[in-house]
């Protein structure tokens, strides 16, 4: 059970490289197959327009993957930077770097990533810029804390007496010790990225038809829920699946890594 949230990231990992690799036509049209039940030739089913919902799935799964990596990456390497600056010079930039937190923390994020969204315009591009903008202030005040404590630290002192550089202090003695929050923060960021994507496509303002996203499959199921629930079930099912083992394996990560429990 413990291996379980690893494998399930495993599979959807595994099935979207082999979706690349074979040519699933998630895009594909069968009229005569609008909303009809599962077949060997769709395992899953049909949607509204008749595609195969397990092609659509994993394509979405692949923009779903694409949006998470991509905008994790981004905004851990700024808000890393952004908190490390903070906390190891302090005085005037710490005050002007946490201020501007400050600001993008009053506004929920999910309403702040929507109304990016909606004056960026709708589409796969600024769907990501909107998620960046809105998703690297936990990285930095998490590193702007770790950071404050790391540089009282008496190895820290050490080597800044021996005459270390900043960049050197930060990259040798600080950035090493903030790898462990970081993860742990990041892998609970990666669960919330995955329903803020499938939010904001699902009120249209992120993938755009025809690319499939499990936002947008469940907008269009939910009309006809009553009359081929299996459409709605299996996106809906997919992505608990997926943020329910992203979730998972956070905790595991925290637990491994906490030195009081251990």
């Amino acid at each position: 059970m413990k291996q379980l949230p690893a494998l399930v990231i495993l599979f959807w990992l595994a099935a979207v490289m082999l979706a690349a690799v074979v040519d699933l036509q998630p895009d594909h049209i069968h009229l005569e197959y609008i909303l009809a039940a599962a077949d060997q030739h769709a395992w899953l089913g049909y949607d509204d327009l008749g595609r195969n919902i397990l092609a659509r799935l994993l394509s979405g799964a692949g923009v779903s993957l694409l949006v998470v990596g991509a905008v994790t990456l981004i905004t851990l390497s700024i808000g890393t930077v952004l908190g490390l600056l903070a906390g190891f010079y302090g005085g005037w930039l710490d005050r002007l770097l946490m201020r501007i937190t400050d600001i993008f923390l009053a506004f929920p994020g999910m309403l702040l990533a929507i109304a990016f969204a909606a004056v960026l315009g709708p589409g796969l591009n600024n769907l990501l810029l909107a998620l960046c903008m809105t998703s690297w202030v936990g990285y930095a005040r998490l590193t702007r804390a770790q950071a404050l404590s790391l540089r009282q630290r008496q190895h820290v002192q050490a080597s800044e007496a021996l005459g270390a550089s900043p960049w050197r202090l930060m990259r040798h003695h600080m950035l090493p010790l903030l790898a462990a929050p970081l993860v742990v923060e990041a892998t609970y960021s990666m669960a919330g990225l995955v329903i803020a994507e499938a939010s904001l496509s699902f009120l249209g303002l992120g993938v755009q038809a025809p690319q499939a996203s499990w936002g947008s499959m469940l907008r269009d199921g939910v009309r006809y829920l009553l009359v081929a629930p299996h459409y709605v079930l299996a996106t809906g099912i997919s992505l608990m699946s997926l943020v329910l083992a992203i979730n998972l394996l956070g905790d595991r990560l925290r637990d491994h890594w906490d030195v009081k429990r251990a």
